[in-house]
């Protein structure tokens, strides 16, 4: 698959069959709805696009998940949500037999997977469990990362949901799991394996459990949500309603870029520009243009009645990569903060 964008002359809400949505950041934050998402899923439910809320959250069970999504106008079932909790589940079943003792330090939904699958949840080290099975939990403690450190010192395999440094809220960005993650791993000196994205894991078992031959991934990291797209090899669009910012999408490294940029999930309703490059050396989409001109990025937009900002993010991108996949040096500080839903903001002379 390509290393740069990819172009859609049709809605995305049609070109595929089954989106992989994340949830904070993309349809919620916190437990206040982000502008756009309830309209942008319904819509494209209404095309024939399938969903499954693809979670790095393993604190709460997916009838939670899906209770709160309903709540907020997204109407969605327990069957349609996949979560880090269930794939660490299955992580375990890669070497643990069914019995064996797991040392869970997480939420509900972490201990219910692990049981589900067929193991013993601990709560000690003392217990000598086979596994540490680590999630988010808003009201995990010391004792509980203790009772972590210990075991894995003990030789407890170390499995984490996820490794996500922060989590968004409605009051900003708080811990996430990969933080408390660095706790267990700081006092004993073992790398955890992880379940949840970057790694493609989830991805592939939301697919498979659906039955679908056209997948997008949705998402607001490019750190975990988008580049376990890239790794996967599945498309993923980028919404702009979370960590990751326009300009993050321009200076991303390879592994981490997304196919297609939208300002939020009412994208999935609109076809995708693919920039084109002109004789000049312009990156043109639509009425906005990039180039990098001795290592500096230079923008230009002409403002026009309906014209989007998310086009110059995206003629932005394409000069950045090529740029940099021919070998040259971007300058990060020639990049704007290319403010989405700010027109006029972010312009420069061509």
């Amino acid at each position: 698959m390509s290393r740069g964008l990819l172009g859609s002359d049709v809605p995305l809400a049609e070109a595929h069959d089954l989106a992989l949505v994340d949830l904070d950041g993309v349809a919620y934050r916190g437990h206040e709805p982000i502008v756009g998402a309830a309209e942008g899923l319904a819509g494209a439910r209404l095309r024939g696009l399938r969903l499954v809320f693809v979670t790095n959250n393993a604190s709460r069970e997916p009838e939670s998940v899906a209770e709160q999504l309903t709540g907020l106008g997204i109407p969605a079932e327990p069957g349609e949500v996949m979560t880090a909790a269930q794939a660490a589940a299955e992580m375990l079943r890669t070497r643990l037999p069914q019995g064996a003792k797991v040392l869970v330090v997480g939420g509900a939904g972490l201990v219910t997977a692990v049981t589900a699958a067929g193991y013993t949840v601990v709560e000690s080290a003392d217990d000598e469990p086979a596994a540490v099975a680590q999630g988010f939990a808003p009201d995990l403690g010391w004792a509980q990362l203790a009772e972590a450190a210990y075991a894995v010192q003990r030789g407890a395999w170390h499995v984490a949901s996820n490794l996500d440094l922060s989590l968004p809220t409605a009051r900003g960005f708080a811990p996430g799991n990969g933080s408390l993650v660095g706790a267990v791993r700081a006092a004993t000196g073992v790398t955890p394996d992880s379940a949840g994205k970057p790694s493609p894991d989830m991805y592939r078992m939301a697919i498979a459990r659906a039955g679908a031959s056209s997948p997008l991934v949705i998402g607001d990291r490019l750190d975990t949500d988008l580049a376990g797209a890239r790794a996967g090899d599945i498309p993923g669009l980028h919404v702009l309603t979370g960590v990751s910012s326009a300009r993050d999408d321009v200076l991303a490294a390879p592994g981490e870029r997304p196919h297609f940029i939208g300002a939020d999930l009412r994208s999935l309703l609109e076809p995708h520009p693919l920039p084109e490059r002109s004789a000049e050396g312009w990156w043109v989409c639509r009425g906005a243009a990039a180039r990098v001109v001795d290592g500096r990025l230079d923008l230009h937009r002409a403002p026009e009645p309906g014209d989007d900002v998310v086009d110059l993010v995206r003629a932005a991108c394409a000069a950045a990569w090529d740029a940099v996949d021919s070998g040259l040096t971007l300058d990060a500080g020639s990049v704007p903060d290319l403010g989405v839903g700010e027109p006029g903001e972010v312009s420069a002379g061509r």
